[in-house]
């Protein structure tokens, strides 16, 4: 699959590369990016390097792609997001997204903006073709549910240590969008999720 970058004149997804593997490895030291992820904590430039080497570009090839964020197309990274397949079942038509923000620019929509790409993107047929996209977060993660929730993401539980974090087991909610949802906000949320 030939890696594509998406934009909606506001923001810019595009491939990460080693040209960013500075800026990714700074925005990873925000200790709220490995407290919601399952990325090595602490961050080091080697898994900046790692991360790119053997996740970008091998994903591009699998039908997994990544990008970073962007506040223009030539910008350091804000950002990363990702559709990959989903652990407990491989098949083309699903994906799980992730993502995470940097700390300065959270609290503008971007990465509500981020997600609506990236969907649009993975439903495409001439893109990915897919039929459904997972998200999932670890419990307590309000701020990528509230993400979620105004992407159009339906919530559809919590599963019992879902999430395996640097070894330790933690429970995660799940939520997903059909390709025949609307990009609206979903409204089936439960008040403290």
């Amino acid at each position: 699959m030939d890696a594509r970058t998406l934009s909606n004149g506001t923001l810019w997804l595009s491939p990460p590369t080693v040209r960013d593997i500075d800026d990714i490895t700074a925005c990873c030291q925000e200790p709220s990016v490995g407290q919601w992820t399952t990325m090595p904590v602490p961050y080091i430039r080697a898994d900046a390097e790692k991360f790119v080497y053997d996740m970008v570009t091998p994903g591009w090839a699998a039908r997994s792609p990544t990008w970073a964020l962007r506040l223009a197309a030539d910008a350091p990274v804000i950002g990363m997001i990702g559709l990959g397949p989903i652990d407990s079942r491989r098949e083309d038509a699903a994906a799980e997204i992730g993502f995470w923000l940097s700390r300065a620019v959270r609290g503008r929509g971007l990465m509500t903006q981020a997600v609506h790409l990236a969907c649009e993107a993975g439903f495409h047929r001439d893109f990915l073709g897919l039929a459904r996209i997972e998200w999932r977060a670890i419990v307590g993660n309000h701020a990528s549910a509230a993400v979620a929730r105004r992407a159009g993401f339906h919530y559809e539980g919590l599963l019992r240590g879902g999430c395996l974090q640097r070894g330790a087991r933690r429970d995660s909610w799940i939520a997903s969008r059909l390709h025949t949802d609307p990009a609206a906000p979903a409204t089936d949320w439960p008040a403290n999720v």
